[in-house]
């Protein structure tokens, strides 16, 4: 790997080589200029001896201290008059042979990291709820949004006094209707609020044939779709610090998601609309605005000093949480580099 940054390097720079291998610059340096091998650390004088070493652990495995902690286990024996070693030497000798962790502890689940890709609309959607601030102080309203990852367009919300694992149930149903949604189509994804992972939905999603997924606890960048999204609509500058009641808040909504799907210039989306890109039209739009960049560099391309200037277009596909490039891909582009050379 090593050999490969610093072939790679020649051509593109260490930085940019290691930033695409995904490795760390410091260990090319330290490859260029070896340091000597250290050399094992003499063992003291006064240090215990294997069979005291074996003895002290057979002790602290024993039936009797197993489930205790060292220091606890050097106390007890000094009130009976036995002194072994340190409590901190027991530690070390534990350590030694991977001995040292909690005792009849629970241990936390792990959570795959959700890996989904959308190369087109209605693949993989995106759902979350959050608080609109009622009239008075700890009254909430609740926005349900479900959002198209591939597309950013929402394709189904509504505005409630709660959180319901009901209304989730029926906002899901309904907008798969209304978006054609078919068996084994779509994969949806949430947090684990107690809706999303409710009987309920998740009966639901079998039913209709949808692939469930969820973020992994305490991980927030899980969800970025719809977390971007709810930023996107509170940080706007009309939107109400307290709605009045649930009317207005349901107002609001009809506003500000005609806005975003059909007005809003998503900067993810090469600056097209959710709507555009959700419905087709992507080039078309895109036809039309090379067409008026093409013409204003025709009129002044002095102006433009890179030359012809392109469109932005918007991404092929849209990850949520994209592995790791395979580095073995760069391996290819080193003939080529060469070649160019």
């Amino acid at each position: 790997m090593i050999s490969t940054a610093e072939q790679l390097g020649q051509h593109i720079g260490i930085a940019a080589a290691c930033r695409s291998l995904q490795l760390a610059r410091s260990r090319v340096y330290r490859a260029r200029h070896p340091q000597p091998a250290a050399q094992p650390r003499p063992t003291p004088s006064r240090a215990l001896s294997s069979q005291e070493r074996t003895e002290v652990r057979e002790v602290l495995n024993s039936q009797r201290f197993q489930d205790h902690a060292p220091r606890q286990v050097y106390a007890k024996l000094l009130d009976e008059g036995q002194y072994l070693c340190h409590w901190r030497t027991m530690y070390r000798i534990l350590a030694t042979h991977q001995e040292v962790c909690e005792r009849r502890q629970r241990r936390h689940a792990t959570y795959a990291k959700p890996e989904l890709l959308a190369t087109d609309p209605n693949q993989v959607w995106s759902w979350d709820i959050t608080q609109l601030k009622g009239p008075a102080k700890w009254l909430y309203f609740y926005l349900y949004v479900v959002l198209d990852v591939f597309s950013r367009y929402v394709v189904g919300w509504l505005v409630a006094e709660q959180e319901s694992a009901q209304l989730a149930e029926i906002l899901i149903a309904e907008t798969c209707t209304k978006q054609g949604i078919q068996p084994g189509q779509l994969t949806l994804h949430s947090d684990r609020g107690s809706p999303m992972k409710s009987k309920q939905v998740s009966q639901l999603l079998v039913d209709l044939g949808i692939i469930k997924s969820h973020s992994r606890p305490h991980v927030s960048d899980d969800n970025p779709f719809s977390e971007a999204h709810f930023k996107t609509l509170k940080y706007r500058p009309d939107y109400p610090h307290r709605f009045a009641d649930l009317q207005h808040a349901r107002r609001w909504g009809h506003t500000v998601f005609t806005w975003y799907n059909h007005d809003h210039y998503h900067s993810g989306l090469g600056l097209l609309t959710p709507a555009s890109v959700h419905y087709g039209w992507t080039d078309l739009v895109l036809s039309q605005r090379q067409q008026v960049l093409q013409a204003a560099y025709s009129a002044h391309p002095n102006r433009f000093v890179k030359g012809a200037p392109v469109v932005l277009a918007p991404p092929q596909e849209v990850w949520i949480n994209q592995p790791k490039t395979d580095q073995s891909l760069f391996l290819n582009f080193l003939p080529e580099l060469s070649h160019n050379a």
